[in-house]
């Protein structure tokens, strides 16, 4: 079954706290994008803002630090009430030490791709991986389309995954739309990260149809 991280970064931001509990019921996870304005030009979520909403929702929040110092950060947002940690692979001096930082922290962690890196750059840091987020637009941008090339990336990390007989959640974020995400079914995802998929449309009628792309 296909999973949904909801996207806060679609919600109204002017009241996060009643859209988490309008989708809530249709959503696994909330996926909440953390942009300090370096890495990316965009500034998004910080740790406070995140301990005051971690009160208004059951479900695991899944912190993605689009930084360009993860590893200072992964304290800040575990105390804020983070359950995952995501952290762009390329923003990382050693990536190693990040993963091993979150997990030590008792979190499951995990790391972002680019469209334009490969899979093989993961080589030597499966074992560390608890998510696999392979995003399919360029970085912090909101409402553009899906690379071509990732249903196939997405295929072909299920099988890396796969053939080490690892227990790695492979995740899709940027693009989801209702074109894209069966696509996304069919290379094998387990979770998306919607958006306006969720914010902008009725929510359960859009999880009737994310299950109806698995009969």
């Amino acid at each position: 079954m296909i999973k949904c991280s909801t996207s806060l970064w679609s919600a109204d931001l002017a009241n996060l706290a009643s859209e988490m509990r309008r989708v809530e019921p249709f959503s696994e996870r909330f996926h909440i994008d953390v942009a300090d304005g370096h890495y990316v030009p965009n500034l998004l979520f910080f740790p406070d803002q995140v301990k005051a909403l971690r009160p208004h929702s059951r479900l695991p929040f899944e912190v993605h630090l689009m930084t360009t110092d993860p590893q200072a950060w992964i304290g800040p947002f575990v105390e804020a009430g983070a359950d995952i940690i995501l952290f762009c692979l390329d923003s990382a001096k050693n990536p190693g030490e990040v993963l091993r930082s979150i997990r030590k922290q008792g979190k499951q962690a995990g790391v972002s791709l680019l469209i334009t890196e490969s899979l093989e750059l993961l080589a030597p840091y499966w074992e560390q991986i608890d998510v696999l987020t392979i995003v399919g637009t360029a970085m912090g941008i909101k409402g553009a389309s899906m690379d071509a090339g990732v249903p196939d990336k997405l295929r072909r990390a299920r099988e890396l995954i796969s053939e080490r007989g690892l227990d790695i959640v492979v995740e899709a974020d940027g693009g989801i739309r209702r074109e894209t995400v069966p696509l996304m079914a069919a290379a094998g995802v387990d979770y998306i990260v919607p958006g306006s998929l969720m914010f902008k449309e009725e929510p359960a009628a859009m999880r009737q149809w994310l299950s109806s792309l698995e009969t």
